[in-house]
């Protein structure tokens, strides 16, 4: 793990409470800040603010109670951003699952968190479809699509898109979780042919967040790499550590890590001040 540069932290002083506080006391500090930034495309702080608090309003109208497991199957973007904090702001667990993963697998791990939400974009048509053959996974499930028009796969009608956002007000909901619960659950690779979820609890993260923005020294003029799939463990630092200190946010396409010359280029067309990713020998 590595660092380019860094300037002054920002974000240590809001590490209490909740994982969600921090970001909205930058919104609050710098609504008009980038908060993830691709291509030309940049939600701010003000945005990720507003569209989160207008997601967890709207699980709150579908159902979604508190402590209730919600599955993520989107790609790295924006939209997956506004997800895991509207998520939480829900009261609800986020639980980032593989997209590229074979249907199979991806059942498994949303039988194991005892899930019945998913919250899905980009290319997940084909996975939704799989998984939506089987009419008891069908009856049991609800999906939100979070970009784009919903997908045209065969039984998966989502009970709502992006745009029913809109529909739901934009003051952060009333909420009833303490820094001891769960977060997010990961799952791990597997080893026993059987995927296994960990809890994470918010204090767990913001101890973590705690050390690492003292030690790499994040600050809000940073822009920082994501470079990890968002179901991998250090993808909670790059989001989080990211968001928590100001900094704008930047998520690598997957497809460039086969490419180290495209790689070098987004860094240097991104002006990326700090990039973390597990060393390869």
């Amino acid at each position: 793990m590595s660092a380019l540069s860094s300037s002054a932290p920002l974000g240590a002083r809001f590490m209490t409470g909740l994982l969600q506080d921090g970001i909205t006391s930058q919104a609050e500090l710098r609504p008009h800040a980038p908060a993830v930034v691709v291509g030309e495309a940049c939600l701010t702080y003000g945005d990720l603010e507003e569209q989160s608090n207008r997601l967890a309003r709207l699980l709150h109208a579908a159902g979604v109670k508190r402590g209730d497991r919600v599955c993520l199957l989107l790609p790295k973007s924006p939209a997956a951003i506004v997800a895991i904090v509207g998520v939480l702001k829900a009261d609800a667990v986020y639980v980032p699952l593989d997209l590229a993963s074979p249907a199979t697998r991806v059942a498994k791990m949303i039988a194991s968190c005892e899930d019945r939400w998913i919250l899905a974009g980009g290319s997940a048509g084909p996975v939704l479809e799989e998984l939506f053959a089987d009419r008891a996974f069908a009856a049991a499930h609800s999906v939100g699509w979070l970009s784009g028009e919903p997908p045209g796969a065969a039984g998966v009608r989502p009970q709502f898109s992006l745009s029913d956002l809109q529909a739901y007000g934009v003051a952060p909901p009333d909420r009833q979780n303490g820094p001891d619960a769960a977060a997010h659950i990961l799952f791990t690779s597997g080893s026993t042919g059987v995927p296994k979820g960990v809890v994470i609890t918010h204090d767990n993260v913001l101890a973590f967040l705690r050390w690492a923005g003292a030690y790499f020294g994040t600050g809000p003029s940073d822009r920082v790499s994501w470079h990890p799939p968002m179901h991998f463990d250090l993808s909670t630092f790059d989001v989080f550590g990211t968001l928590h200190a100001g900094a704008a946010l930047y998520p690598v396409p997957g497809e460039l890590s086969l490419l180290p010359h495209r790689l070098a280029a987004f860094i240097r067309e991104c002006a990326l001040t700090q990039w973390f990713s597990v060393p390869r020998c």
